[in-house]
């Protein structure tokens, strides 16, 4: 067995981020009292906050800042004055609670757990995902949850995977495989780590970039093959 680490993001391998995101959006402009459209809000937002977390990977703006800065975006792409602190507050507060997990995530990992050390490596926001993550019934499979938050530094800089390996007190990088739904943060991160990556692509989507995962699936299961 080659492999004796499994590193896995959250959001969108594990975790249905999208669907999270849209009940805690919707509670918080309930919240506020605001005039809410599903089809319009939602897309505003998530193109917002697409866009901001994409900042923040590339360095240009701190996780804290990004808390609040996307809601203030928002207040101003819509046109509608509200506290972007408190709507922040609110909408975290129900992202928190939001813990829904995609198909097949269980039992994968109920096959797997016991024969690999696995570990969530994940950009959150530590009061989320520590909240979320551990709410949910996968939690348990998992020796380590590494949260970009708590740590300094985030996906796809490979310090954070540095920091998991010393965390978990593992060497060897070929034992390793990175896991995750993202190219730009967890493919790009374990190959700059020097680490084999699998790209969780379940949509079926062409890579036209420059970062060439070692594997790529498009349903969960299939890593078991890999592996």
């Amino acid at each position: 067995m080659k492999y004796k680490v499994l590193l896995f993001d959250a959001d969108e391998t594990l975790f249905d981020f999208k669907k999270s995101e849209r009940i805690a959006l919707e509670h918080a402009v309930s919240d506020f009292d605001m005039p809410y459209d599903p089809e319009h809000h939602l897309k505003v937002y998530e193109a917002i906050n697409a866009a901001i977390w994409k900042e923040f990977e590339e360095g240009k703006i701190t996780q804290n800042t990004l808390k609040v800065e996307r809601f203030k975006r928002l207040s101003e792409e819509l046109g509608i004055d509200f506290d972007p602190l408190g709507f922040s507050e609110r909408y975290m507060y129900h992202l928190a609670e939001a813990s829904f997990l995609l198909d097949d995530a269980a039992a994968l990992l109920e096959k797997i757990h016991g024969k690999f050390k696995l570990v969530i490596v994940t950009n959150g926001l530590a009061y989320v995902q520590n909240r979320r993550i551990g709410k949910s019934s996968i939690a348990g499979y998992f020796s380590h949850i590494v949260i970009s938050e708590e740590v300094g530094v985030a996906k796809p800089n490979p310090e954070i995977f540095e920091h998991t390996l010393k965390l978990i007190g593992h060497v060897d990088k070929s034992e390793v495989l990175m896991i995750g739904d993202s190219l730009t943060s967890d493919i790009q991160g374990g190959i700059r780590f020097g680490i084999d990556t699998c790209w969780y692509n379940p949509k079926r989507l062409d890579n036209t970039s420059q970062v060439k995962p070692t594997y790529e699936i498009s349903d969960l299961m299939s890593l078991i093959d890999i592996l």
